[in-house]
């Protein structure tokens, strides 16, 4: 009788099995070299290692196949410019997650401070400026859209004449953001809807809406022409994305790709391992191409 083998040993005997994700052994020398089976291209989040100098972390990206990090300020872009690699999102030190446009006593502030970024965004050939809609404080869904609108409007006319799109992002108010009014997707389209510009669009975060409403696949399906970014990250815990979480990020990706969303994926995860961390990134990286 045959010796039996357990469904690991039978993916590893047929080449299925690399490091801590399960795909085929020439995505990983696909990724290293740029290549994806996707038609959208990958990028990372700055600020989810911090820890690491910023030109060693444009050497280790450039290893994991990812073209752009992001989520830099103006005086970060040349290093990942002369590095060969993009920025997919602009920020600034300006910008805050509480105090938003949903709040008409922060206008007049972000009013004066988007114009030179997205200045600056757009003369760096960089696609996307981030925004929020800040903390609800007992606003209503429909003042909130309102308020965001009449805000965002005179942005939005710069944006269009500077072939640049400004993204909200969708965040989870359960776990992370207390009281974030974009929090979502319906919310986020409706003001998309409202504002009326293919220059405002958002940034849809698959591990703030999986703790906030799931159904992940279908969101994209009916609103991926509202979507002009997307981040990723592990749930539970905002860690790697691998077997011990409960989203299973190639069959997002495929509805990604499916939508015709050619844009850039951000890697959004928090890792849980200082030693491990570009090992998790170039496995992230694999499970989405």
């Amino acid at each position: 009788m045959a010796k039996k083998i357990n469904r690991r040993q039978a993916l590893a005997a047929t080449g299925l099995l690399t490091g801590s994700t399960l795909l085929p052994a020439t995505a990983w020398s696909q990724a290293k070299a740029g290549h994806s089976a996707m038609p959208f291209k990958h990028s990372v989040c700055r600020w989810c290692f911090n820890d690491v100098p910023l030109e060693s972390l444009v050497r280790e990206v450039r290893e994991c196949g990812i073209q752009s990090i992001e989520l830099l300020k103006p005086d970060e872009w040349p290093t990942v410019y002369q590095a060969g690699l993009a920025c997919a999102v602009a920020t600034d030190n300006f910008i805050s997650l509480t105090k938003g446009f949903n709040d008409p006593e922060q206008h007049e502030r972000l009013q004066s401070y988007y114009p030179k970024l997205m200045q600056q965004a757009a003369e760096q050939g960089i696609p996307h400026v981030i925004c929020f809609s800040g903390s609800r404080n007992g606003l209503s869904r429909e003042a909130g859209i309102e308020n965001c609108a009449r805000g965002l409007e005179p942005l939005v006319k710069q944006a269009e004449s500077l072939g640049i799109t400004l993204i909200m992002e969708l965040l989870n108010s359960k776990v992370d953001h207390p009281d974030y009014q974009c929090d979502h997707t319906e919310w986020g389209v409706a003001l998309v809807e409202k504002v009326g510009s293919p220059h405002f669009k958002l940034l849809y975060d698959i591990y703030h809406m999986q703790i906030m409403e799931g159904d992940i696949i279908a969101t994209i399906r009916k609103h991926g022409d509202h979507i002009a970014h997307y981040h990723t990250a592990g749930v539970p815990g905002r860690n790697e994305i691998d077997d011990t979480q409960e989203l299973y990020y190639p069959a997002i990706m495929q509805a990604i790709a499916d939508s015709g969303f050619t844009g850039y994926v951000g890697q959004e995860f928090i890792p849980s391992n200082e030693e491990t961390q570009f090992k998790a990134l170039r496995a992230a990286v694999l499970r989405c191409s």
